[in-house]
């Protein structure tokens, strides 16, 4: 067993702080990545604050860049040195269908998550990327782009690929138009990949303040939401509207938005069921989706995109005993765009 620091709390709602716990010896198909830097997402804030007493103590982080310290016999294509990243998700059944077409994340038989899931191999808790060090299948481990900072590209492997599924997905590109609704984590860096992709880019936000930062990041046009007749005035200009809020919108005024085979995406997770007119739907054939994360092909063809346009979070960096104070404010939404918490060597 390879002995690590993490930031834990050693029971729902309190404060991470310093903790000495095990990781596994690496196995041969295995990589052992020094951690560098790690995003604080607003999962990992619900995960530390009501999540499961029988996963505590629980090191949350799900956003790691880091450095390879170490591979297993069967791994060729990396050596120590190496630049790399890992996300949310750090094992599948790899056999079910989804699996086999690159789409771990939607593994039948769930997908293991980097904490609070449990290791398909030895069973236990895992735990995340708030600590020194992590050990991981080489499946899913990402090569780290020479071009990319590894403080800003650390929240692509949450916030990033969350928002380039869909638009990828969904035919994101020249000769549409995409809504990125919040200019938050996840909304900053949806508008730079709809951007990227050569998507008329529409940010919508309830916020004046960041009307400006919207175009700045490449936002074509601004949509303040909170005059109803400017959101009336939308009616069926959009071919993909992505949602990053998380909060329980009406979803009727966005529908209307829609054009003809649109689509409205979920990319944050609203806290109660949604209210639907059918026939918001059926009039102009339109469909509601959801997205979380991403699988491995995906990823590594966001980071790619990413390096070739220099796209990375805007971040605020912090040491590990700011952690709690991150997330802290991160519910106050006091922070532009994302935290990430740099480990010490």
């Amino acid at each position: 067993m390879r002995q690590v620091t993490g930031w834990a709390a050693h029971t729902p709602g309190d404060a991470p702080r310093s903790w000495a716990f095990a990781r596994r010896d690496p196995r041969p198909a295995d990589v052992v990545v020094r951690i560098t830097h790690c995003g604080v997402c607003a999962t990992d804030r619900h995960a530390l604050a009501s999540g499961d007493p029988a996963a505590f103590p629980l090191v949350a982080g799900h956003e790691m860049t880091g450095v390879v310290e170490g591979v297993g016999d069967e791994v060729t294509d990396l050596r120590p040195g190496d630049r790399v990243a890992v996300g949310n998700i750090i094992d599948s059944c790899r056999t079910c269908p989804p699996c086999r077409a690159g789409r771990e994340n939607d593994c039948e038989a769930f997908p293991t998550l980097t904490y609070g899931g449990e290791d398909r191999v030895s069973g236990g808790v895992t735990q995340g990327g708030f600590s020194t060090e992590i050990v991981v299948d080489r499946h899913f481990v990402y090569a780290l782009p020479d071009a990319l900072d590894p403080a800003g590209a650390a929240p692509l492997l949450c916030a990033g690929i969350t928002t380039w599924s869909p638009l990828r997905r969904f035919g994101a590109g020249p000769g549409t138009t995409v809504g990125v609704v919040g200019v938050g984590g996840l909304g900053h860096l949806a508008i730079r990949f709809a951007h990227a992709l050569g998507a008329e880019t529409v940010a919508l936000t309830t916020s004046e303040a960041k009307a400006d930062a919207a175009k700045v990041l490449g936002a074509d046009d601004v949509v303040l939401t909170r005059d109803p007749d400017a959101l009336a005035r939308q009616t069926r200009r959009f071919d993909l509207l992505v949602d990053t809020t998380g909060h329980p919108l009406d979803p009727a005024p966005y529908l209307n938005a829609l054009a003809v085979d649109g689509t409205y995406v979920l990319a944050g997770i609203p806290p109660q069921p949604l209210q639907i007119d059918p026939m918001s739907l059926v009039v102009g054939e339109k469909r509601i989706a959801g997205t979380g994360s991403g699988g491995v092909p995906a990823t590594r063809e966001m980071l790619d995109v990413a390096a070739e346009h220099g796209i990375v979070a805007d971040v605020e960096v912090v040491t590990p005993d700011r952690l709690g104070e991150a997330l802290d404010r991160l519910g106050r939404g006091d922070v532009r765009f994302r935290f990430v918490v740099e480990m010490p060597s």
